[in-house]
C-alpha cells in the first residue's frame, strides 16, 4: 500500500535523489501536469489500485515532506506503444519526440525492474496543484 498524508495517497515522482527533485520543481512551476506508471511495475506489483478522476494525492519532495496536493484530472491506460504525443509533452520534461518520450521510459522502467514492450499497459495520469505553499516574499 502507497503511504498516505492526511489520508490522501502519496505522489512520489521518479526515483528519490535528483530526478524526484526535478520533477517535483517541474509540478510546482506548472510545466509538469502528467506522469506515467507501467502498470504491472507501479501497481500490480504493489497492491496499488489506480487513482481516480477527482482524486486528491499529496505529492511529496525528495525527503518525504509534503509539498503540494494534486487532483487527478484524467487517467488513461495505453499499450506502451500508443501513448500520444499529447501525453508525452504534458509530462514537461522536454521531450522532443515521441520516441525520445519512449526511448527514456523503456530505460527508467526496465532499471527499475519493470518489463516494457510495445504491449506493456502504461498508466497515463493527468493531474493539476490544488493546494502548494505561497512563496515567501523577497
Amino acid at each position: 500500500m502507497w503511504p498516505r498524508r492526511d489520508g490522501l495517497r502519496v505522489l512520489e515522482l521518479g526515483t528519490p535523489g535528483e530526478l524526484r527533485t526535478r520533477l517535483t520543481d517541474l509540478v510546482l512551476s506548472g510545466a509538469k501536469t502528467a506522469t506515467a506508471g507501467l502498470l504491472t511495475l507501479d501497481y500490480e506489483a504493489e497492491g496499488e489500485e489506480l487513482e481516480h478522476v477527482g482524486e486528491r494525492l499529496a505529492l511529496v519532495d525528495d525527503a518525504g515532506d509534503r509539498v503540494a496536493d494534486v487532483e487527478v484530472t484524467r487517467v488513461d491506460l495505453h499499450p506502451f506503444a500508443a501513448v500520444p504525443w499529447e501525453f508525452a509533452q504534458a509530462e514537461g520534461e522536454g521531450f522532443t519526440s515521441i520516441q525520445h518520450w519512449r526511448d527514456a521510459h523503456r530505460r527508467y522502467w526496465l532499471a527499475q525492474g519493470g518489463q516494457v514492450d510495445d504491449t506493456a499497459t502504461v498508466v497515463c495520469l493527468w493531474f493539476h496543484v490544488t493546494d502548494a505553499p505561497t512563496p515567501a516574499p523577497e
